[in-house]
């Protein structure tokens, strides 16, 4: 069955919550609140009914707890409204003849029919049986697009196949959801709903292939509108662009700032500027004016002509020429601005430049005085005399520097008369540099006569530096030939130190005087220029420096060496000393017997010995260094040699004699620390057996799941523990092999093992043994736990049953039964609960241990009181289903007689319709509706009968109560037929014209879907199609003759009817009448025209079948004569002659198939086909000969 939409079959697709989900995609987000389920699925469903209230939807007694409550035929009701609302009923088709609109199903079934039309075996009269067989849908696609489908391959008798590929088509080339699958349609009553709801989105995908068409034919009709527009307005652009041109020019012109840069030039500009106000502008004021006419006068006749008014463009609107208009005022006024502002300007420049002109001729005399008075040098030769002119020199730079404020003067108003442009600036310029190359050569003097007297007064402080130093070196000489050398090592450490004091001193004065030797070769030198002293004399000062200087520095240097030997001396003799004094300490510590009492002691000494190791390679380092002095001291043959030399000889020797006392000393201590560490682990390993031995033999089993559960997880701690220890007892195996014999072969060692492992092994045995006993007793409880915890929700759940008693208002019913609902699925869990109790039960009774009488009986009791539960609740259960049933029943009873009171006065209210022809089409439309909903009650009230008796029979004590609801719903029934069969009564003459409109409406429905089949141009491609075409024809023309009767008889009672009548109504129906004469005949015309095409293609699809038989015969008698060999015996040659013989047998019977199949062609041509080009062409174009030509002479029999 189908699994998509199906609205009769697929009822799991439209729960509550679905629909609620998928409606409120129209109303918005849904609130979540924290209610009940049944609540929150009921205000979700409420909302979503709202909604489509709101959206004018029709809904029959549908309220949200009949949604959420699953009632079947409402939800599905509801879920086809909403496809009719929002999916099929903006379907539309206009008619061609009448322009008569249809909606809805009719209309997706026009559509059907209009593009069906001319496809064979396909006929579209219903949303039912015609689609079984699978060709409607692929005719449909096949009309759109034909590449999809090859029509020809399919067979009515193959509809499962046809159905699969059409929905595979769609779903795949179209991107259309497989709304059904072959078997919902390939049965004998198709659900008509879902096949609407299908076809329906056919119809919206390709409705908008055809409206890319329409909107093609609209855009053509606005470009030709557009193009008349155009020309209408061609002179208000021309006049408007002319205009907004002369403005934008004159503004470029008016913008323009290059204005004359003297007093003279301005006033001319200014009187050139307002001449243009004068003159030039008032002229294009007055077109302006004229332009606004001229729009006027356009935006008038288009009115008047009934056309879209004409707006100018963005640009050349009126606004935007007044716009252009302003801007034009705006850069006359700022044109005015600008000339009055350069007009003020030019008139502060003149005055600038009379003021720059006074203050250069002051400057010029202050600066000639002063050059004057630089230019005279009067220093002195001694310090005091430079110093005090080198005051008097500052002074005068003081002046000058004061006086610098005032040149610059000068020159910001001559920088200012060049901002401004102004006219005689070269002029000034000129006299602004005069000014300051006289201020910049009395700044060169000045400098000039600074360096000279700079110059003085550094000769006179070098001098004086050269003498201080000295007197300075004269001093430290006297100090460095000191013969004082040390009495010991502090004493010599002692002058060290001083002497590094006196050569930082002598390092620091080499900075001075190499400073004082720079400074005096800028006097020394003879060069060009000013020269303040003899260079000769300064020469000769500073080399007497300089090499006293160096002979201090070499005194130092010899003073340092004699310090340095001593020390080196002395070193040697105080390190000898120390290391002798160590060495015989641990000697006496090495000799020791003592290795400890136990563990502890022992490990502690080997730690103390392996801290004098690392001490002892921390000595060796420093003592061969030391041993290495003394030994440079012994090959230098300095003071002191012999001495030293026999005191390396005697540290050597003590130095081996103690590393061999360390190396037996370690050996003993390790020997004694493993004995002791077997002892101590071994001591371990005893009491860790009598600990654990305790735990793993103890009696204790538990007495509930709790505690039993608690000792057996504390019982696998000590069995990981157990097997953990295994390494231990191997690692006191491997201990007491690596002892010395003398210790592994004491008593606490060679007996003590065995002993050991014995133990071990006796502990794992009680262990694995207490293991089981405790797994078993954890079952045990375990079930028994197990069993109480469902005997008491057993026990709950009864207590709830027996207390409840069937409600008698449906709400409170549907709230019981919500309960029951979710009782089940907790009954299930209980009842795989109860099972795994009894499997373990039985499996505890198959080992044969203790408790068995109490494994029973708990057992026993569980089943009965489990077995006596689900007996009450399947009880209370079909009491409160028969209840809901009935309930349900009274309010379906409810509904439906509302909708048959409903529909009544809807009969009712049309009592003012029928008097003219419009409320005859009027009514028409409803009672056709009408008669379509009355159909559909009169199902639900057979259903209501058959529920109601289905009750009666099951609970007689409801017997009456249902009868007389059905009784009531009886009255109803019958009082709605009545009151329709009375108003069809009482519209006499109207119900004629009734009549009438629906012949004459399915008549030109007919005639419309016939013409539209007659009229297709599809030409047949293949012979098949082309026999099948021209048959359906002809099957046409004996429908049209059958529909003749039917014209008649319409076209007389349409006379009839019109006859004398004049109001717009029957005039309209007259114009029908008129049309459908109109149509009658040219169906006519357009069958004629048809099977003259049909009957063509036909003739060609012959002539080409022929050819291409005859083509292939052709073919094989060539290869057959190109492959012919020669026969090369009597018998061969007889043989192949009567094979020749039987060739041009056949090559005569070819010719005459040749000869037929060209007088054909030449017919086919002669009569004009439309296929005469391609006949000419050779047909398909397969063959090397053309099938009309004369025969080849090489096929003449011989």
């Amino acid at each position: 069955m189908c699994t998509h939409m199906c609205p009769r079959s697929c009822t799991p697709m439209y729960t509550p919550a679905h629909t609620c989900v998928r409606v409120d995609r129209h109303v918005g987000a849904h609130t979540s609140t924290r209610v009940s389920a049944h609540v929150c699925m009921c205000l979700h469903t409420r909302k979503a009914l709202t909604f489509l209230k709101e959206q004018r939807v029709h809904l029959e007694n549908v309220g949200s707890h009949d949604i959420v409550d699953g009632n079947h035929r409402l939800t599905l009701g509801l879920v086809w409204t909403i496809i009719l609302r929002f999916q099929i009923q903006d379907i539309s088709v206009e008619s061609e003849d009448n322009k008569e609109k249809k909606s809805a199903k009719d209309a997706l079934l026009l559509w059907c029919q209009m593009k069906t039309a001319g496809y064979p075996d396909v006929n579209v009269h219903n949303f039912t049986t015609s689609w079984r067989d699978g060709l409607a849908f692929n005719a449909i696609i096949h009309k759109h697009r034909p590449d999809l489908v090859d029509m020809e391959t399919l067979r009515r008798c193959n509809a499962h196949y046809n159905l699969q590929s059409a929905f595979n088509l769609a779903e795949r080339e179209l991107g259309l959801t497989k709304l059904l699958d072959p078997e919902d349609v390939n049965v004998d009553q198709p659900d008509e709903k879902s096949i609407i709801t299908y076809v329906a989105t056919f119809y919206h995908y390709f409705s908008k292939m055809k409206a890319l068409a329409v909107e093609g034919k609209r855009v053509g009709k606005v470009l030709e509108a557009a193009r008349e527009a155009e020309a209408l307005v061609e002179k208000y652009e021309e006049l408007a662009g002319e205009l907004l041109a002369w403005i934008e020019q004159t503004i470029l012109i008016l913008n323009d700032r290059h204005l004359a840069n003297a007093l003279p030039g301005v006033q001319n500009q200014l009187q050139a500027f307002n001449t243009y106000r004068t003159v030039e502008k008032p002229p294009k004021f007055m077109e302006k004016g004229n332009l606004e006419v001229l729009l006027f006068t356009v935006q008038s006749r288009m009115r008047a002509n009934n056309q879209k008014v004409y707006v100018p463009r963005e640009g050349k609107l009126i606004s935007d020429i007044n716009k252009a208009w302003e801007r034009l005022e705006k850069a006359e006024h700022e044109r005015e601005l600008a000339l009055r502002t350069e007009l003020i300007r030019q008139e502060k420049l003149e005055q600038l430049a009379a003021r720059f002109d006074r203050k250069a001729a002051m400057r010029e005399t202050w600066l000639s005085e002063n050059q004057r008075l630089v230019a005279q040098d009067n220093f002195g030769t001694d310090m005091s005399a430079v110093e005090a002119a080198v005051r008097k020199h500052e002074a005068i730079e003081t002046d000058i520097v004061a006086y610098s404020e005032r040149v610059q003067a000068v020159g910001a108003v001559a920088t200012e008369l060049e901002a401004e442009g102004y006219h005689d600036i070269r002029r000034v310029l000129r006299r602004r540099d005069t000014v300051g190359g006289l201020w910049d050569h009395l700044r060169q003097l000045v400098a000039a006569r600074r360096e000279r007297l700079g110059l003085h007064l550094e000769l006179q402080k070098m001098l004086r530096d050269l003498g201080h130093l000295m007197d300075w070196m004269e001093e430290m000489k006297c100090r460095l030939q000191s013969q004082d050398l040390g009495k010991h090592l502090h004493g010599v450490e002692d002058l060290l130190q001083l002497h590094a004091l006196v050569e930082a001193d002598v390092a620091a004065q080499a900075e001075r005087v190499r400073a004082v030797g720079a400074t005096a070769q800028r006097f020394a030198g003879d060069k060009e220029g000013y020269q303040p002293c003899d260079p000769a004399a300064v020469r000769e000062r500073v080399a007497q420096l300089e090499l006293g200087y160096r002979e201090l520095v070499a005194l130092a240097g010899r003073r340092r060496s004699r310090l340095e030997e001593s020390r080196r001396l002395w070193k040697f003799f105080w390190d000898a000393g120390e290391e002798e004094a160590w060495m015989g300490e641990q000697e006496r510590l090495l000799s020791s017997e003592d290795v400890g009492r136990d563990l502890t002691s022992s490990l502690r000494l080997l730690s103390q010995h392996a801290a004098f190791r690392g001490e002892l390679s921390a000595r060796a380092t420093s003592l061969e260094e030391a041993l290495a002095r003394g030994k440079d001291l012994v090959a230098q043959g300095g003071l002191g040699a012999t001495e030293v030399a026999r005191r390396v000889v005697e540290v050597e020797g003590r130095w081996r004699a103690l590393g061999e006392l360390a190396a037996q000393r370690e050996r003993r201590l390790k020997e004694a620390a493993g004995f002791f560490q077997f002892q101590a682990e071994a001591t371990d390993v005893e009491r860790w057996l009598e600990d654990t031995s305790r735990l793993a033999t103890s009696p204790e089993l538990g007495h509930d799941e709790y505690s039993t559960r608690s000792l057996a997880r504390q019982h696998r701690e000590v069995q990981e523990e157990v097997r953990n220890h295994r390494p231990a007892i191997d690692a006191l195996q491997d201990q007491a092999k690596a002892l010395p014999p003398a210790l592994a072969n004491r008593p606490e060692v060679a007996q003590r093992l065995p002993e050991l492992d014995r133990r071990y092994r006796e502990l794992v045995a009680r262990a694995e043994g207490r293991g089981q006993d405790l797994e078993d007793a954890l079952v045990f409880y375990t079930m028994r736990s197990e069993a109480d915890a469902c005997g008491l929700w057993v026990g709950e759940k009864e207590q709830w049953l027996h207390a409840m008693e069937v409600p008698a208002k449906l709400e409170d019913l549907e709230v019981v039964q919500q309960r029951f609902e979710t009782l089940e699925p907790e009954m299930n869990t209980l009842a795989s609960r109860v099972a795994a109790v009894n499997r373990v039960a039985q499996q505890l009774l198959a080992t044969e241990r203790g408790n068995q009488e109490s494994i029973r009986a708990t057992c026993e009791q569980l089943n009965t009181r489990w077995d006596r539960f689900r007996a009450l609740a399947d009880q209370k259960k079909e009491a409160l289903t028969s209840a809901l049933n009935i309930q349900n029943f009274h309010l379906e009873c409810n509904e439906t007689t509302s909708w048959m009171r409903e529909k009544t006065k809807v009969i009712e209210s049309t009592q003012g319709l029928g008097n003219d022809l419009a409320g005859v089409m009027a009514l028409q439309r409803k009672l056709s509706g009408m008669e379509r909903d009355l159909e559909a009650i009169q199902g639900k009230v057979r259903d209501l009968r058959a529920e109601g008796e289905k009750l009666a029979a099951e609970h007689p004590e409801e017997k009456t109560t249902l009868s007389s609801r059905l009784t009531a719903i009886e009255g109803v029934w019958e009082e709605l037929r009545g009151s329709l069969r009375r108003r069809e009564e009482s519209l006499g003459e109207a119900s004629k014209l009734q009549g009438f409109l629906r012949d004459l409406a399915a008549f030109q429905a007919w005639l419309s879907r016939t013409q539209r089949e007659v009229a297709s141009e599809d030409v047949p491609a293949t012979l098949a199609e082309a026999e099948r075409s021209l048959s359906q024809h002809e099957s046409m023309r004996k429908e049209i003759a059958h529909y003749g009767d039917d014209y008649r008889a319409t076209r007389a009672v349409g006379h009839q009817v019109t006859r004398g009548q004049t109001d717009a109504q029957h005039v309209f129906l007259h114009q029908r009448l008129e049309a459908l004469d109109t149509g009658w005949e040219e169906l006519g015309r357009m069958w004629e025209n048809r099977h003259h095409l049909l009957s063509q293609a036909f003739a060609f699809q012959l002539f080409l079948r022929d050819s291409k038989q005859v083509e292939g015969v052709l073919s094989n008698q060539e290869y057959v004569l190109s492959h012919t060999e020669m026969p090369g015996t009597l018998a061969g040659a007889e043989a192949s002659v009567k094979k020749l013989e039987d060739f041009v047998a056949t090559m005569e019977a070819t010719g005459e198939k040749v000869q037929g199949l060209v007088a054909t062609g030449r017919k086919l041509v002669a009569e004009g086909s439309p296929h005469a080009e391609k006949v000419r062409g050779g047909g398909t174009g397969g063959g090397p000969h053309p099938p009309w030509g004369d025969p080849s002479p090489a096929l003449t029999p011989p």
